[in-house]
């Protein structure tokens, strides 16, 4: 088929230069048909056998002795070309269909190989490469790589194979006529050639300094928008505009710069081509007027066949880049279907053992995960885990617990060591079948998007009604399934959505039953549920488990008193292992859980001890979440403020396994990527302009050079056509005469046409940069002003802002600048063109617009058949995709149930329908494409056949048939021209759409300095009345319930408890970065949501756990304190000074100019800390707000940030959130929170005396958070 169509290709490349030499010898009749009509003119001369004769018989010689054919009849020859035409027209129609029909569907039939192959290869993947490769990625690379080298292969090698002919057959049909004349054509090319490179390379340094001017500005806004909070608390907003807006006027220059260049380029091209038509026209004139070696036909024909050539191989480029980014998408496609699994989960081998007991052991086991190979997950474990018992796994999160069932599974081999199954080691058992035996439950189950009894039969195959039921019924399912409306088979959503947790899970345990396992795997199967759907899973789980090996990891104390053997682990070793009881004489790791989950027994969440063990969190998060989704979420969550992670992740008791928030689960509604983006409607040019309006003067000059240049291609038809009218001339002299003032003229259009091109790129470029810059700081502004809940968004993370900002703002810049040239450009051409085209001839010019609408027609076809056909592929490439993002998205649980095949099979099945599709656009667009190619032929076909009847007829000068054609066939590329422009348009409209969206957009919490109000003795009374709060983000988590806490004037407040209890929620209430749902914050008795937001702040110091640090010096750091004014020397010594930094900043070799880097990296944690307590201090405030301002650091450092932190809170109203008991027994109140309230508050002895959660947090003196 390939063949084939590269065959068909070639060919048609060859009709453009074919249709040349008819071309030529047409001219040349013409030619001939002028002079005779002018010759007979003479009622002296006759015609007679084809040869002018005088009337008195004897034969008419010219001056130079030659006798004048005569007797052309025009229209018969006319007819004759115009049959040649139609030959061609219908020849290239043919060729063009089964060019692009046979490529493309070759290419739909590779495709689908490819996919096949691609998805089959990923799906026997061990879970180490999925940990590494994120599953976005994946469906990512198996629709849009795919499509990429779709594209490379399907109708770009056609094309590509075609332009390349036509440019070989260009410059055959030049050698052919001339040679000496395509010789100097050619000479002059390398000039058009060097100036199109040096282009290239120009434009490309420009961009890249210009992105670097750019990339400060967004290195600024990065930084400023990751660190919202501190900018907000600050007060630092109009200063961080500022300073963005001076980063952006670089940029600004080099765009202009960009834009000069470009413009003096494209002059200077156009300015050589008109030269070079001048060269070849003299030089060509010669040849026919002196030396006779060219007649005009030739000429024409040699002109345009090295024009054409050089043409389609500029066009040729495209094809090229299609080419290599198909390559590269290819090459990391190829690379994954050409890497062999570690573990495959097809393969064949290894035993099946005919009877299983279930004796599972661990011996000297170390692991880690592939994706963070510095984090040992598991040093040398040892376990027995014996037939037919219950075994609990207990310890804190990141121990190790979820590994080890990992590794039962074998998603994963052990680095070191062995895991046997009664004595087997599993490496060496068939992965099928291994996994047949175990059936596992999970913490957060994963339903697939079918039925009821489809997610159970998913357990085992060939399974009959009668044995789901009877799952059911053992977990506990049957009841609530058949109140259900269709009972088994109701859809449960996608991911399980429809149902409730504990729904779910009793899904999830018969699916788990039906496989009637002998190694049963419980991980936290309890945790995510309320009490009560805890009761009915967990009599589900206590029946099943008899008779069964089974692992249970649990959290609850409930969960796990009656378990046969309890092993504890710590840092990735089973440090105990024994009953309930014989643990809690050890007084080990069991313990300290049992206690603190009892201490909390009025917050089942209570705690998790052992912070330390942060990776853990992400260990698990990582291993059970679906992978990297998760795991970015919560690194963007970490970014925006060290306190909101206790909100994120609620972590819970025992193995302080982590909760995650339900709305975090992907759904593939919710991600991001594809969210609010669609339904974007576009926004009015006019409000666009608007902004533009400051540069009126640069787009005048603009429009001013895009309309000359519109002018210039009529003009050049007609000083075209007008040479041709000379070769008619008798008299040699004054046919010389003319051509050389043809030739003037050329020059004088090329120079023209060289100011133009200049002032038209100069002039948008400087408006357009002009007004980029300009939306880029209104933007910025506006993004500034809003409340700090918006920027918790994940569609506004700060990365998404920048790239907001610096693409949306120069797409805009598409919609009106150079566009604006474009469209004054194309139209004063087309005007042009029509004028000439009416003035010379209007019968042949109406004849010829018959066939512009067919051939604007036949694109717009082509594109609307395209784009229906990408929507209805789209629809069934997405039920495909649907299929790939579930299998992969879920690809733990789909390989715990050995599923991999038939979603491999179902994949298959959804990718018949595009494949059928795509053969039938092939067929389409074949088409469309060989009707739109042969339109053209047929065009001229009819215009110079009724051309040569008005020459007749009418005594039409031929120069103007040629006149009125080439006007209109230019008008109508130009025409092509502004249309193709369309798309960018639409996409800046759409982009500018968002952009006042972002700018219409009115903050919940206003920070004008005019609005709410402010008052003089401000004293620093606060209150908090019954506050009740949810993030915006997670509507569903409550965070404060109804919290009551006062602190008068000059008091310190201390808040304890579990991370996630709302402590660091109240601060931010308290700074207003949010507003609480229900109940009131009062500030000196006036409730905070009619306070002045910037003056409630300029009373309000914090100095956070981890302190945000700007890129800029110590000094700048420290006077970013107060942003109303400016702060001397002086007070910044001072502050330091009381913030015990001024001597380590003295020993510094620049002392107070240091920079102290990108979020102050140059600098230990100490330092930055203080840094943060001196920038309070400056700001003078009534409220100091001190968010576990010493945990991050060692204990020397604590000392003495804990002296200043003293020095710092004499005199002001303080709220301390502490983790470190020591350090607030000093308080005045001291709140003990738990889950959004405050359980207990008093003074440290009250609160000791009365022995109650104080009393035993201090006693046992565990870790708070």
């Amino acid at each position: 088929m390939m063949v084939v169509g590269s065959l068909c290709a070639l060919v048609h490349g060859s009709a453009s230069p074919l249709m040349l030499l008819v071309y030529g010898m047409m001219t040349d009749i013409f030619v001939a048909y002028e002079r005779e009509i002018q010759e007979l003119k003479d009622p002296e001369k006759v015609c007679s056998n084809s040869t002018i004769h005088w009337s008195n018989g004897s034969i008419f010689e010219t001056d130079d002795n030659t006798t004048l054919s005569c007797g052309v009849n025009i229209e018969s020859e006319m007819t004759m070309f115009a049959y040649y035409y139609i030959g061609i027209g219908l020849g290239v129609l043919v060729l063009s269909y089964f060019q692009i029909f046979l490529w493309v569907s070759a290419a739909a039939g590779q495709t689908q190989k490819i996919r096949k192959t691609y998805f089959r290869k990923v799906m026997q993947m061990e879970m180490g490469w999925f940990d590494c490769n994120s599953v976005g990625e994946l469906n990512t690379r198996i629709s849009d790589d795919i499509n990429k080298i779709n594209n490379a292969i399907a109708d770009q090698v056609s094309i590509f194979i075609e332009r390349v002919s036509t440019f070989v057959f260009g410059f055959l049909v030049g050698f052919i006529g001339g040679w000496k004349l395509t010789l100097v054509v050619i000479a002059v090319s390398p000039l058009i050639g060097i100036a199109a490179g040096l282009m290239a390379m120009a434009v490309a340094r420009l961009t890249g300094r210009e992105l670097k001017a750019y990339a400060k500005a967004g290195a600024v806004a990065d930084e400023v928008l990751s660190s919202i909070r501190t900018v907000a608390a600050f007060g630092g907003e109009e200063k961080e505009a500022e300073r963005y807006d001076r980063n952006l006027v670089e940029a600004q220059n080099w765009g202009v710069k960009k834009g000069s260049i470009i413009g003096v380029f494209q002059g200077y091209l156009w300015c050589i081509i008109f030269l070079c038509y001048a060269l070849a026209f003299w030089y060509g004139s010669k040849l026919v007027i002196d030396t006779k070696e060219l007649t005009p036909g030739s000429l024409i024909q040699v002109f345009f066949g090295v024009l054409m050539a050089a043409m389609n191989l500029g066009q040729a480029s495209p094809c090229l880049e299609a080419f290599a980014s198909g390559r590269a998408a290819a090459k990391t496609i190829f690379e994954t279907i050409d890497r062999e699994p570690e573990i495959n989960c097809f393969s064949e081998e290894g035993h099946k053992l005919d009877k299983v007991k279930g004796d599972i052991e661990f011996h000297n086991v170390s692991f880690f995960y592939p994706s963070r190979p510095d984090v040992k997950i598991l040093h040398n474990l040892s376990i027995q885990v014996k037939a037919g018992e219950t075994t609990a796994f207990v310890g804190p999160s990141g121990s190790g617990k979820s590994t080890t069932i990992q590794l039962i599974q074998r998603f994963y081999d052990p680095k070191e060591g062995t895991v046997t199954l009664d004595g087997h080691d599993i490496r060496s058992l068939n992965i099928q079948w291994l996994r047949s035996l175990i059936g596992i439950v999970e913490q957060e189950p994963v339903l697939f998007a079918t039925t009821i009894a489809e997610n159970i039969r998913y357990g085992r195959p060939g399974v009959t009604m009668e044995e789901i039921i009877q799952a059911a019924k053992e977990a506990n399912a049957y009841n609530f399934i058949m109140t259900l409306p269709q009972t088994f088979d109701t859809l449960v959503g996608e991911g399980g959505g429809q149902m409730s947790g504990g729904q779910k899970q009793r899904i999830a345990i018969a699916r788990a039953l039906i496989r009637n396992p002998k190694i049963l795997l419980l991980d936290m199967a309890t945790s995510a549920l309320d009490n009560e759907s805890e009761a009915v899973v967990q009599e589900a789980l206590d029946n099943v488990r008899t008779g069964r090996t089974t692992i249970s990891i649990a959290h609850r104390l409930s969960t796990i008193r009656n378990a046969d053997v309890i092993v504890g682990f710590e840092h990735g070793q089973a440090v105990e292992r024994g009953t309930h009881s014989d643990l809690l004489e050890k007084q080990g790791v069991y313990f300290t859980l049992v206690t603190l989950q009892n201490q909390g027994s009025s917050n089942p969440a209570s705690d998790v001890i052992n912070e330390s063990t942060d990776d853990g969190y992400e260990n698990i998060v990582e291993t059970f979440r679906r992978g990297s989704y998760r795991s970015s979420k919560r690194s963007s969550v970490r970014l925006r403020s060290q306190s909101t992670l206790s909100n994120d992740f609620v972590p819970d008791a025992v193995s302080g396994s982590l909760r995650i928030p339900m709305d975090l689960q992907v759904t593939p509604e919710n991600t991001p990527e594809d969210g609010p983006e669609e339904s974007e409607e576009s926004a009015p040019v006019a409000r666009i302009l608007k902004y533009n309006r400051p540069e009126w003067p640069y787009m005048l000059l603009g429009s001013v050079g895009a309309a000359i240049n519109g002018a210039v291609n009529p003009v050049y038809a007609v000083l075209f056509s007008q040479i041709l009218g000379t070769f008619a001339i008798q008299d040699l002299d004054k046919q010389r005469k003319d051509i050389n003032g043809i030739c003037v003229l050329f020059c004088i259009v090329a120079v023209i046409s060289f100011f133009s091109q200049f002032l038209q790129g100069y002039s948008f470029a400087k408006s357009g940069e002009l007004l980029t810059r300009r939306l880029r700081k209104v933007g910025f502004q506006a993004m500034l002003k809003q409340e700090v809940g918006w920027f918790d968004d994940p569609t506004n993370s700060p990365g998404a802002l920048t790239t907001r900002l610096a693409t949306d703002a120069s797409m805009v810049q598409g919609a009106t600048g150079s566009q604006i040239g474009m469209i004054v450009n194309s139209l004063t051409n087309i005007g042009a063109s029509f004028i000439i085209a009416f003035y010379f001839s209007w019968k042949l010019t109406l004849v010829i617009l018959c066939f512009l609408p067919l051939i604007g027609l036949s694109g717009v076809f082509q594109a609307k058949m395209l784009t229906g056909f990408a929507n209805e592929d789209k629809k069934s490439m997405e039920a495909a995709g649907r299929v790939s993002s579930e299998a992969l998205g879920n690809i733990r649980t789909v390989a715990g149930l050995a599923k991999e095949r038939s979603f491999v099979e179902i994949y298959e099945q959804k990718l018949e329908l595009p494949y059928k599709s795509a053969k039938k656009r092939a067929n389409v667009y074949g088409l469309c494409f060989g009707f739109a190619q042969c339109v053209i032929f047929m065009a001229y076909a009819a215009s110079f056949r009724y051309g040569g009847y008005l020459v007749r007829a009418e005594g039409l000068p031929y120069m103007l048939v040629f006149r009125v054609i080439s006007a209109v066939v230019i008008s109508g590329t130009a025409l092509g021209r502004a249309s193709s422009f369309t798309p960018d348009y639409a996409k800046a409209k759409i982009a500018a759409a968002q952009f006042f969206k972002l700018l219409d957009r009115i903050p919940k919490i206003s920070i004008s300095h005019t609005d709410g109000e402010k008052w003089e003795m401000f004293k620093g009374e606060i209150q908090f009345c019954n506050c009740k709060f949810t993030y915006p983000t997670r509507p569903d988590i409550q965070v404060l319930s109804g919290l009551v806490v006062s602190v008068k004037p000059g008091q310190t407040l201390a808040f304890v408890g579990s991370s996630g209890c709302g402590k660091s929620t109240s601060v931010q209430l308290l700074e207003r970065f949010y507003d609480p749902d229900e109940g009131q914050v009062l500030i000196d008795g006036h409730p905070s949501h009619n306070v002045n937001v910037p003056f409630l702040r300029s009373q309000i110091g914090i100095v956070s756990q981890e302190p945000v640090l700007f890129d800029c010096s110590i000094a700048e750091n420290i006077q970013y304190g107060d942003n109303t004014r400016t702060i001397s020397m002086e007070e910044v010594v001072e502050a330091a000074k009381k913030a015990h930094l001024h001597d380590f900043v003295m020993s510094l070799p620049d002392k107070y100019e240091t920079q102290v880097g990108a979020q102050g990296s140059q600098l230990s944690r100490g330092q930055k800390q203080r840094i943060a307590i001196a920038r309070a201090i400056v700001r003078n405030p009534k409220i100091l707000l001190l968010d576990e301002a010493t945990s991050a650091l060692d204990t020397e450092s604590e000392q003495t940030v804990q002296t200043a932190l003293d020095e710092a809170r004499k005199g002001r109203t303080c709220i301390v959130i502490a983790h470190r008991l020591s350090t607030i027994q000093t308080a005045d109140i001291i709140a003990v929170m738990s889950a959004g309230v405050v359980i207990e508050q008093g003074t440290h002895d009250k609160l000791m005396a009365k022995k109650g959660a104080y009393y035993k947090l201090v006693t046992t003196g565990a870790p708070i958070s």
